[in-house]
Parts: C-alpha cells; sequence; structure tokens
C-alpha cells in the first residue's frame, strides 16, 4: 500500500516528465487562446487534459504514446471548437453563454440576476472594486462569459458599442 516497487515509481517519473513534455508543447502550439480566462467550455477541456495526465501518471495499464495521443485529441478537439466558433457566430452560441446585462443604468435586472445565479452583493462587490460607491454612477454591469463581473460606468459609457454582442432581460 505505501510501496509496490522502484520500479512504478521510476515509469511514473519518466512517463511523467514525457507526457508533460507533450502537454506543454500542445499548449504552446495552439496559442496564447489555451491559456486565457476560461469560459465554461475552456474550463472542461482543461479539466479534461488534467485528469488525461493524471491517468498517464498514474496508470501503467495506460502506455505513454496511448496517453499522448489522447492529449493531442483533446487539443485537436479544442482546437476545431474554438475555430468553427470563430468563424460562425451561431456555433459560438452553442458552445459558449453569451455575456448578460445584469445591471443597467443604475437599475438591477432582477430577472437576469436570478436567472444567472448572481446576487446583488456580488454585483455590488464588483462596483465597489472599480472605486464606485453609487450604483447610479454605473452605465452597466456584465457578467462575462468567463464568470466576470465588468463593471462600465456612465462616465465611460460613449456610444455603448462595448454592449454589442450581451443579453438583457428586463424585470
Amino acid at each position: 500500500m505505501w510501496f509496490d516497487a522502484w520500479s512504478d515509481l521510476l515509469r511514473v517519473a519518466l512517463v511523467g516528465v514525457a507526457a508533460y513534455a507533450v502537454l506543454v508543447l500542445l499548449l504552446r502550439l495552439t496559442g496564447k487562446r489555451s491559456l486565457a480566462k476560461l469560459n465554461a467550455f475552456d474550463l472542461v477541456v482543461t479539466v479534461a487534459l488534467g485528469s488525461t495526465l493524471a491517468t498517464i501518471l498514474l496508470s501503467a495499464d495506460v502506455s505513454w504514446t496511448e496517453g499522448a495521443t489522447a492529449l493531442a485529441l483533446l487539443v485537436a478537439l479544442q482546437l476545431i471548437v474554438t475555430w468553427t466558433s470563430s468563424r460562425w457566430p451561431r456555433s459560438r452560441k452553442a458552445i459558449t453563454a453569451e455575456p448578460t446585462i445584469v445591471l443597467r443604468d443604475g437599475e438591477p435586472l432582477h430577472d437576469a440576476i436570478h436567472k444567472q445565479r448572481l446576487t446583488m452583493d456580488e454585483i455590488r462587490q464588483a462596483i465597489r472594486s472599480t472605486g464606485s460607491g453609487d450604483l447610479s454612477d454605473i452605465a452597466a454591469v456584465v457578467l462575462e462569459t468567463d464568470g466576470t463581473l465588468s463593471v462600465i460606468p456612465a462616465t465611460k459609457l460613449g456610444t455603448g458599442s462595448a454592449l454589442h454582442g450581451t443579453r438583457e432581460e428586463r424585470s
């Protein structure tokens, strides 16, 4: 239970270094998008990569070649999905959620807040983190696809063109 054999430890070390090198190489080849803030889809792929790496390291039933192939397959599938979603907006909507406005002109949009499972405390915290102390000074708060809250002060709204592509649900 505590120790089986030195050969098992050596296998984990050698296969671990090789699998880790393959994973780093694949992530470098896929570009900065793979290491950006994660939306739900990216998070699932990242967890799958981690799980696959752990399986390669700890399961003697999985060869390094099989594991490297699995890692490459996951990365290739992510590249295909992200390439497709960047070229066809309709496919993007199927993969990632669209940003949602949860506060507009200082007024909370309660239906959106409820649907997105947020609280007013979370929205107020995001507003405070920008240095604002008054909801009426805020043009919009957007729940982004990666789960962060973007706060747009009324003084910086301009034409509001950055809000295009967001969903707004009025209470």
